[in-house]
């Protein structure tokens, strides 16, 4: 079952700007240091940044909540697989509202997808409830 759904649109050109007046302090506010890493190992920082800003928005949308009620930016951290597939990690409070929206008896996933077309990124969040899977019955001896 769907839990909840958020998407958000990013201007690259606005968190371009925001990285030159105040670099360390907004990196470091906002993003946590493997998405910082990832992002350093990019052609296209600023890029890079806006989608995982688009993300931590999306994601705070799909908990019912924006970013209000005790939720900090890195309490959502976009990471990816080797495959390159973007997933997202929430501590703190965020994971706290996950657990509270989580019926009981299912497993939360939260899928997310990021793009970006200059000067705009996207990201949609859905997160999903899954229902526990017994586990398989023991053969015959």
């Amino acid at each position: 079952m769907i839990l909840g759904i958020g998407t958000d649109l990013c201007n690259i050109e606005r968190i371009a700007r925001t990285l030159d007046r105040f670099g360390d302090r907004f990196r470091n506010r906002v993003f946590t240091e493997t998405e910082q890493r990832r992002a350093a190992r990019r052609v296209e920082v600023a890029a890079t940044f806006a989608k995982r800003w688009a993300a931590k928005e999306a994601c705070s949308k799909a908990l019912g909540t924006g970013l209000r009620m005790g939720i900090a930016w890195k309490d959502m951290a976009v990471s990816n697989l080797p495959t390159g597939q973007p997933v997202m990690a929430v501590t703190g409070w965020a994971a706290a509202r996950l657990d509270a929206m989580t019926p009981p008896g299912h497993d939360a996933i939260i899928h997310v997808t990021l793009t970006d077309d200059h000067p705009w990124a996207q990201a949609f969040v859905v997160i999903e409830a899954r229902a526990h899977q017994p586990p398989p019955a023991a053969g015959p001896d």
